[in-house]
């Protein structure tokens, strides 16, 4: 399977990990409190604490609010070379009615920018809830992760650990199309708001024919 490290202390850190390691995968957490990294990687089975020197990971995710996530990205610089870097977060304005990004880009594309020659960004995992990704397929049926990305090969790569998850995989496109899926959140912020009322949902595609 894949080497995966997953920056971030959050509840989608740990959901992702936990479906990680139950994948069979490789998983080091990363985070700036080394006690709280420590007290997650301990409660999960079989992950490690990873250095901030480097991610050890072909894989690494970015599980940090989008505020902070270009930073991230800009500190590691050329140690993240040769990598794919799976974009989660969402870059929703205070009000959740709009994005914090510039008209006609997305999180995904900004932190792209932050990224070195070589590392290739794909987005992913930014439209599930993190306690329903723990929970994994419901009624019988994978939970869809919806992706985007420039690189075919990235793409793949992540592709094939989301199906190591319990999931399916589909591809939207470019990563432009990160925008989209950024709408998505702000679509599922709606139902929760207006209709649904709750978070035990997920939204997914069903194949007709």
């Amino acid at each position: 399977m894949s080497g995966i490290s997953i920056i971030g202390l959050g509840n989608m850190a740990g959901a992702l990990a936990g479906r990680a390691l139950a994948g069979g995968n490789a998983v080091e957490i990363i985070g700036r409190d080394p006690a709280k990294t420590k007290e997650l990687a301990g409660a999960l089975d079989g992950a490690t604490v990873g250095t901030a020197a480097a991610p050890a990971g072909d894989i690494v995710v970015l599980a940090v609010p989008y505020a902070a996530a270009a930073a991230v990205v800009s500190e590691y610089g050329d140690a993240l070379y040769g990598k794919v870097i799976i974009d989660i977060t969402n870059p929703v304005a205070p009000d959740l009615q709009g994005f914090v990004t510039p008209d006609g880009s997305s999180g995904a594309q900004e932190i792209a920018k932050a990224a070195p020659v070589g590392a290739h960004v794909v987005k992913a995992f930014n439209t599930l809830f993190s306690h329903v990704l723990a929970a994994g397929p419901a009624e019988g049926r994978p939970l869809d992760v919806f992706i985007a990305g420039d690189d075919a090969q990235a793409k793949a790569r992540v592709s094939a650990f989301i199906e190591s998850l319990g999931l399916r995989p589909l591809d939207t496109g470019k990563l432009p199309m990160a925008r989209a899926l950024e709408n998505v959140c702000l679509l599922e912020l709606g139902l929760m708001t207006h209709s649904v009322k709750h978070t035990d949902f997920s939204l997914g595609i069903t194949i007709l024919r």
